[in-house]
């Protein structure tokens, strides 16, 4: 039984000793291939993280853009009020000014009636007498 046992240890030590030479730790083109795969991750995320960084970038742009044009509408809405003011008060000026052409007309009309009715009135006295 003791023979067993030792062979068994034996032969777990072999397996030991076989596992430690073919480590990866020694093993020069392990270490190129694990050192290839750190540079690549470092690439990869590099590339990651400009692309985030172009993202925000062009989330930034779009956001002012979106601000330059809500100000521009802006400011064309309040020109256009200012505008819609100005031919109100332009009209309103107008029509005021249509309104005392009318009333003048209305009594220099009444001027006119007048005077021929004081005209037909002293024809008619003047045939009288």
């Amino acid at each position: 039984m003791a023979e067993r046992l030792s062979s068994q240890a034996k032969a777990k030590q072999e397996l030991l000793a076989r596992a430690r030479a073919k480590s990866p730790v020694n093993d020069p083109e392990f270490l190129e291939r694990k050192a290839s795969r750190e540079a690549a991750e470092l690439e990869r995320e590099a590339r990651l993280a400009e692309r985030r960084a172009a993202k925000e970038a062009e989330a930034v742009r779009l956001a002012a853009e979106r601000a330059a044009t809500e100000a521009a509408r802006l400011e064309a809405e309040k020109a256009s009020e200012e505008e819609r003011r100005l031919a109100a008060i332009a009209a309103a000026e107008e029509a005021e000014r249509l309104k005392v052409a009318a009333a003048e007309e209305a009594e220099r009309l009444k001027a006119d009636q007048k005077a021929k009715r004081d005209q037909r009135y002293a024809a008619r006295k003047a045939r009288q007498r």
